[in-house]
C-alpha cells in the first residue's frame, strides 16, 4: 500500500526517503514487506503521499515485533507446533538466544535497524521463546555448526552466557541440541539452514527457509519429504546430544 500511494502521488523512493529521514533502500525494504515501518515514518509518509490517514490505519494492524514475508505465517504455526527442528550454520537459533545475543545479532543488520526497530524485533523474538515452556511442550531439536558456537557475536561474555543458556535448555526432556563437528568434510545441510515444523497431531508439516532477504515456506511434496529426510541424515552426522553438551561445556570453560 505504501508503494501504491507513493506511485499514485508521483513521488520517487528517493524523495520519500529524504522526507522521512530514511535511505532509499530502507524505503524499498518497507515496500517489499522486509522491514517494519515505524510510527514516525508512517505519519510523515501518510502526509507526503496524500493517503489521508489510510497508511496510519494500516499501520495499526501490524503488531510490534512483527516479521516480514513468510516469517509471519511461520510464527503462527510455530506457536502451535508439536515439533520444531532446525539446522543452523550462521548464528545460534533464535529460540535459543539470550536477549543480549539477539540484540547483537540485530545490530549486524545491513542496512542497520534503528534502535526502535531493533528493540521491537527483540521483543518479538523473546516472546517466541514462550513455546519452549508451553504445556504440553513441543519436541524441539537443533543441529548447530561448531563455528556458530564459537563466533563471539556481541563479545565473549555474551557468547558465554548464551552457551550456558543452551546447556540449560538442553537439559529439558523435550529439547535436544546437537553440534555438527567442524572437521566433517560434507554433510546433508551444506545447502543452508532451515526449520521444520509439525502441527496438529503431526498431520501438517512445513519447512521454513531464509537466506539474505528471501524467506519462504515449503508446504508441498516432494520438498517436505526431502527436507525432513535431510534433517534425519544431519542428526546422524552430528555429535550426540551428550557429546555436544560436553563440547559446549569445554567452550564455556575456555571463554
Amino acid at each position: 500500500m505504501l508503494r501504491f500511494y507513493r506511485e499514485r502521488a508521483g513521488i520517487s523512493q528517493e524523495k520519500l526517503a529524504a522526507a522521512t529521514g530514511y535511505s532509499k533502500s530502507q524505503v524499498a525494504m518497507i515496500e517489499r514487506g522486509e522491514r517494519r515501518a515505524l510510527e514516525h515514518f508512517v505519519a510523515v509518509a501518510d502526509v507526503e503521499l496524500g493517503a489521508q490517514g489510510a497508511l496510519l490505519e494500516l499501520a495499526k494492524e501490524v503488531p510490534p515485533g512483527s516479521a516480514p514475508g513468510g516469517f509471519e505465517e511461520y510464527m503462527r504455526e510455530e506457536k502451535r507446533a508439536v515439533s520444531i527442528a532446525g539446522y543452523e550454520c550462521r548464528v545460534i537459533p533464535g529460540l535459543l538466544q539470550t536477549p543480549e545475543y539477539a540484540r547483537a545479532v540485530f545490530n549486524c543488520a545491513t542496512p542497520p535497524w534503528s534502535d526502535e526497530e531493533r528493540e521491537s524485533m527483540l521483543d518479538g523474538r523473546m516472546a517466541r521463546q514462550a513455546v519452549l515452556h508451553r504445556q504440553p511442550p513441543p519436541l524441539v531439536s537443533f543441529v548447530v555448526e561448531m563455528a556458530t558456537l564459537t563466533r563471539p557475536i556481541g563479545g565473549r561474555r555474551v557468547l558465554k552466557d548464551n552457551l550456558i543458556r543452551m546447556l540449560d535448555l538442553g537439559r529439558l526432556r523435550h529439547v535436544e541440541i546437537q553440534v555438527m563437528p567442524g572437521d566433517v568434510e560434507a554433510h546433508a545441510g551444506i545447502s543452508g539452514p532451515f526449520v521444520l515444523l509439525e502441527t496438529e497431531k503431526r498431520k501438517n508439516q512445513l519447512v521454513y527457509v531464509e537466506a539474505q532477504s528471501n524467506r519462504y515456506l515449503l508446504t508441498e511434496q516432494p520438498d517436505l519429504g526431502d527436507a525432513f529426510a535431510r534433517y534425519g541424515i544431519l542428526r546422524s552426522q552430528a555429535l550426540s546430544s551428550d557429546a555436544s553438551a560436553r563440547w559446549i561445556e569445554q567452550v564455556v570453560r575456555e571463554l
